[in-house]
């Protein structure tokens, strides 16, 4: 029961990101945004929906009970949601599930932005190990893990070739921690 409860709350959190950002998607784009990087956005997003279709049949047909570290997970995982919410706030209008560039546009250089790149992605990594160890969903784990890492490999390259083509992110971010170690430029 209480998986049930905690499943559908991280569905309900999902859902409700996508209405933010199609709002600000709209935002930006009758501000001169557009989209980059669309090519593979549909396989991003593929992919969150298979990994949360395998937790829960994963969940469905092991059965694990519950267990003594579930508790420290279930901690782990408020606190990279408090992590999610802070970075969606410091981006505000500029927060969004697609690459949306804003040419000219200030890059946003406060709260988590302040200290590291791109720590929605690094939010998004936690969430993929933390989320499937709280249900032990150890194939869906490593599985979703390494997809992830393969997807982000592709999504910053784009986000970052965008941004420094269009604003002063290059400067801006100068300095700043790396999600992942330094990515070669795509090629497409």
């Amino acid at each position: 029961m209480l998986i049930d409860v905690i499943f559908a709350l991280i569905m309900l959190q999902r859902l409700g990101e996508l209405v933010i950002a199609k709002r600000n998607e709209a935002w930006m784009k009758q501000n001169g945004g557009y989209e980059a990087g669309k090519d593979h956005y549909k396989w991003m997003v593929a992919m969150h929906v298979a990994f949360f279709v395998a937790l829960f049949v994963e969940i469905q047909l092991i059965d694990y009970p519950f267990s003594s570290p579930f508790w420290v997970f279930a901690a782990l995982f408020l606190m990279v949601q408090l992590g999610r919410v802070w970075a969606i706030i410091s981006l505000g209008k500029y927060w969004n599930t697609k690459i949306i560039v804003m040419p000219k546009a200030p890059v946003v250089l406060k709260g988590p932005y302040k200290y590291i790149k791109h720590p929605n992605y690094t939010i998004v990594t936690l969430e993929f190990l933390i989320i499937p160890f709280l249900f032990q969903a150890y194939l869906t784990l490593i599985v979703f893990s390494l997809l992830n890492v393969w997807m982000l490999s592709v999504r910053i390259v784009k986000e970052e070739e965008a941004l420094k083509l269009h604003t002063d992110y290059e400067v801006a971010m100068d300095g700043k921690l790396r999600f992942m170690p330094q990515l070669k430029k795509s090629e497409n």
